[in-house]
């Protein structure tokens, strides 16, 4: 079993605080004993209005972000999974002038990056609060790819926050092989309220699949607040561990290979699918 930490944060618009806040969790995350630690999305940037220039920098020769990623994951000997930040090259090597893409990057414990992955589902909805109207695809281009990676608690499948309304991915992610899904989200508290749970508990058992899922969580401004509520949940869909305040903070679980295979063998749902 490997210890996994989902760590909450209430990311505001100055980066640099951020990145502190974020260091600090990840300290604490390592003291617990976690080997992986899974950052909420836009962990770091959480202003629209600062996602394309930040893009163009993380996309340089002079990445703030993706350094600071890499050094925390050396220096504390831990896996990261970063949450999501905004980059302005596609996987190709190709650039983007006027969107940019919302990026979940891994890196494992010597420092070094080893997978990424494009939010696919971008959220345009109408939402009750103070912020109203929500269109990523004015300042995101959406990802095409399906991305899983080994890492010490099994093969991980990459999902960011509105991907969990879409079951597909899921599925994908499973055939991949994935023991678990990371879901880094910035929920709001309408549609957390309303759905997170029953969304993720529904993933985790229809994949019998692990599921950390870490949100920010609060009054990240005026106008946004986020539901938090991160948690993990093992895959016969049990909650094994959630923050239930909002504010900073993280939570960690073992997840056991063991009892995912148990899960599997004792109801094989999946050699049971006929469509």
């Amino acid at each position: 079993m490997t210890h996994v930490a989902a760590i909450q944060m209430v990311s505001s618009h100055d980066i640099a605080g951020n990145l502190a806040e974020a260091e600090r969790l990840l300290r604490e995350a390592a003291v617990q004993g976690a080997k992986v630690a899974v950052l909420p999305e836009n962990f770091a940037v959480l202003a629209t209005t600062q996602m394309l220039e930040c893009g163009r920098q993380e996309a340089s020769a002079e990445p703030v972000i993706r350094r600071f990623l890499s050094a925390q994951a050396k220096a504390l000997g831990l896996w990261i999974v970063g949450g999501s930040l905004p980059l302005a090259t596609r996987p190709d090597g190709s650039d983007m002038v006027e969107r940019v893409r919302a990026s979940c990057l891994v890196y494992n414990d010597q420092g070094q990056e080893v997978a990424r992955y494009d939010k696919i589902h971008l959220f345009d909805a109408m939402v009750e609060d103070s912020h109203g109207q929500y269109r990523e695809s004015d300042t995101f281009e959406p990802g095409d790819q399906v991305v899983t990676v080994e890492t010490p608690a099994g093969r991980l499948g990459l999902a960011i926050c509105y991907d969990l309304r879409f079951p597909e991915l899921f599925r994908a992610l499973r055939q991949q092989g994935a023991d678990w899904v990371c879901l880094p989200s910035a929920f709001t508290w309408q549609t957390g309220d309303a759905h997170w749970h029953a969304l993720i508990r529904a993933r985790a058992i229809e994949n019998q699949v692990w599921v950390v899922a870490p949100g920010q969580g609060g009054q990240n401004s005026p106008r946004r607040k986020t539901y938090g509520h991160s948690l993990i949940c093992d895959p016969w869909g049990k909650v094994a561990c959630e923050i239930e305040e909002e504010g900073p903070g993280l939570v960690c679980a073992d997840l056991g290979l063991e009892y995912l295979e148990q899960v599997r063998t004792r109801m094989p749902v999946w050699q049971h699918r006929r469509l």
